[in-house]
């Protein structure tokens, strides 16, 4: 029995502690959990107690993940809720990890990342039991909206409503009733058609009583910078809820909440970028401050997106060669 005993201690003493979840030298909050992500297998334990899978897409240096982490993921009514009702998976934008998706098929985490289509840092995919996406949270959401983002698959509401329709009739708090316009805007009648050779084109989506619309125009559409990476763009704004008629880059006739729900538009503020020709070649869905903002401009207007197909790829590049030239850069402000 004595040896037996220490046997057991020995095992113990050699085992490996517990590990959290990290990104890089980054240590997620304990809420994320550690899985071999094989994730049919975890969608089925995590459904033995009602649970789904909540993945988390991240990469090192990112400060929009930061300030979630720093927000969301510090407020215990928010911790809770993702432990009790999701297993929640971090991934590295980037990373080398293989990860086993439904279709049984084995991705590293970049090959896994653009397969789901994820552009932006932070992203979170709510899963149902079977591995179908039913909400794709992109970018940064303040405390209350992320909250009432994971309401949405806690009280199945894809049976009922697209995630679309459920985050409209979430609150803005703090944000103006009333739209902000931009004397560059688009004029009536909203002929958005493109033609060979000619602009490319921004569309901007946005709401009323919507902080990061209002946030937008206070700091992203005040600068010079921002301003000059406009310039070679024609630059139409509506509301999801617009009912003003207008003609489609391809050449259709819609209605602003038309087209909105046509294109899938399920944050505000978005921007759809379109070609000379009518095609869409990249997309915001994310809550991005100015230095970002700016950047995807300059990423579509350069056509640096037909050679660099990866967004994040981009911006490291861009601020390498700031770095280089001895530019001060702040991600953040």
């Amino acid at each position: 029995m004595r040896r037996l005993l220490i046997l057991v201690a020995m095992l113990f003493a050699v085992a490996p502690a517990p590990t959290l979840a990290q990104i890089g030298d980054e240590v997620l909050p304990p809420v994320f959990v550690e899985t071999l992500l094989e994730l049919p297998d975890d969608a089925a334990q995590a459904a033995k107690s009602g649970r789904r899978l909540l993945l988390y897409f991240g990469q090192v240096g990112c400060p929009y993940c930061k300030e979630l982490m720093q927000t969301s993921f510090t407020q215990k009514a928010i911790v809770d809720k993702v432990a009790r009702h999701f297993l929640p998976i971090a991934f590295n934008l980037f990373g080398d990890r293989e990860v086993t998706w439904f279709d049984g098929k084995v991705r590293s985490e970049k090959e896994f990342a653009k397969f789901l289509k994820v552009q932006f840092t932070p992203t979170l995919l709510l899963l149902d039991e079977k591995g179908r996406i039913i909400a794709r949270i992109n970018g940064y959401y303040p405390p209350h909206r992320f909250s009432a983002a994971l309401d949405y698959s806690i009280k199945r509401l894809e049976a009922k409503l697209p995630f679309a329709e459920h985050m409209k009739s979430v609150p803005q708090t703090g944000a103006g009733a009333a739209l902000n316009e931009q004397s560059f805007f688009v004029k009536p009648p909203f002929n958005l058609a493109r033609k060979s050779g000619g602009k490319p084109l921004a569309v901007l989506f946005e709401t009323r009583h919507c902080a990061p619309c209002d946030e937008l125009h206070r700091e992203g559409f005040t600068r010079d910078k921002t301003r000059a990476a406009l310039a070679p763009f024609d630059v139409a704004r509506f509301s999801l809820s617009g009912r003003e008629t207008l003609t489609t880059p391809d050449g259709r006739r819609s209605t602003a909440q038309a087209w909105g729900r046509e294109l899938k538009i399920s944050y505000t503020p978005s921007v759809v970028f379109f070609d000379d020709r009518g095609r869409e070649v990249f997309r915001l869905e994310a809550y991005l401050r100015p230095f970002h903002f700016t950047s995807s401009f300059e990423y579509v207007s350069s056509g640096a997106y037909k050679k660099e197909p990866e967004f994040q790829r981009f911006l490291q590049n861009k601020a390498e060669h700031m770095k280089q030239a001895g530019e001060k850069l702040d991600l953040w402000n």
